[in-house]
């Protein structure tokens, strides 16, 4: 049987990922031990347990950033972390250490480097995050999304999706999905959405021109999210729900989507063939606008800022956009070439070297 510690969290960007690398090795193994490792704050400490698996928390530990006391205590913290971490190797016989990034993450590789134990990394940004560029000096088996992200030994493996986004035969269940949302399973369709929390320029910018949209012969259904305070414009034919607990249902009713450009969204939608329109977000360290440039630059895709997202740009490119079925078609071709749906069998393949090589 072999043991397998899973480390990372904090976002969905990292414990989606995460998630189904632990499906993965589930549906192939179903007697393999998997431990995820943690932190209480983060979205794993909901998620994990509920999609049953063993969870282990450790202090959530950023690195310090400027001269002050939690830079000084951070030494002693970081090596208490570390020390709890291979105590846990060791009690659980791990086999294998793969990592997400996250707080988790940094004292997971520096236990599995000081335990002899090979460590695996997937880095799901274009632009990596300081865990995981860290982590990347000590294993060869660094697994990214996107080519061309800047980490040393970087394999592109592409991002593990979920199996229903993996599986998912758009076409053949366009109709039906359609009708699940309540829409007309015969009018082009837009899907709008920020993420589970939302967007709130991207909420605003499109609701703004909800009538005209809907006059144009389109429907839209828009995921809201939780977080972002607009109004519904109650127009028919614009359908507004807060969540969306099928986004393969939603993914395969639209011929277009306008949404943030995460590394989860990007690799979903182009690894669909989706025709996209990517709304970066702005703050943070652009890792957003990165993760898009494959698909904008393939032609699948065009990007806008938010102080873009005007009544006129709706007018002037967006309803065109929808209206120009050759178009769409191209589009999700050159989306489909930039984008993949094996990234969860690639990373499994590149653990399974690891623990080879080991």
């Amino acid at each position: 049987m072999t043991t397998y510690l899973l480390a990372g969290g904090g976002t969905a960007g990292h414990v989606n990922p995460l998630l189904a690398l632990a499906d993965s090795i589930r549906d192939r193994e179903p007697n393999a031990d998997i431990v995820v490792l943690g932190t209480r704050e983060g979205l794993e400490a909901r998620l994990v347990p509920e999609r049953g698996y063993e969870l282990h928390t450790i202090e959530r530990l950023p690195f310090p950033r400027r001269p002050n006391l939690d830079a000084l205590r951070f030494p002693l913290r970081f090596r208490r972390a570390v020390g709890a971490v291979r105590a846990l190797i060791r009690e659980r016989g791990v086999d294998v250490v793969v990592g997400f990034g996250g707080y988790a993450s940094a004292p997971a590789y520096r236990a599995g480097s000081a335990e002899g134990v090979p460590v695996v990394i997937h880095e799901a940004n274009a632009r990596p995050g300081l865990a995981n560029k860290l982590g990347a000096r000590s294993t060869p088996y660094v697994g990214v999304t996107f080519a061309g992200t800047p980490i040393r030994g970087a394999r592109v493996t592409g991002m593990p999706l979920r199996p229903e986004i993996a599986q998912l035969d758009r076409e053949s269940v366009q109709r039906d999905a359609r009708l699940h949302f309540g829409l007309d399973p015969d009018r082009p369709t837009l899907l709008v959405t920020g993420g589970s929390l939302g967007a709130r320029a991207i909420n605003q910018g499109i609701s703004r021109s909800a009538g005209e949209i809907v006059e144009a012969g389109i429907q839209v259904l828009h995921v809201w999210g939780g977080l972002t305070e607009v109004e519904d414009p109650r127009v028919d034919g614009y359908t507004v729900i807060t969540y969306c607990d099928r986004m393969d249902l939603a993914f395969a009713a639209c011929d277009l989507v306008v949404s943030r450009a995460g590394s989860t969204t990007v690799s979903e939608i182009s690894g669909l063939g989706i025709p996209a329109v990517f709304v970066p977000y702005a703050v943070g360290n652009g890792e957003q606008r990165f993760n898009a440039a494959g698909t904008v630059s393939a032609g699948g895709a065009i990007l806008v800022e938010d102080g873009e997202l005007t009544d006129d740009w709706v007018r002037s490119t967006l309803i065109p956009l929808l209206a120009d079925p050759p178009r769409l078609a191209e589009m999700a071709e050159r989306s489909r070439s930039a984008g993949r749906l094996d990234g969860t069998a690639q990373l499994l393949h590149l653990v399974d070297e690891a623990i080879g090589a080991a």
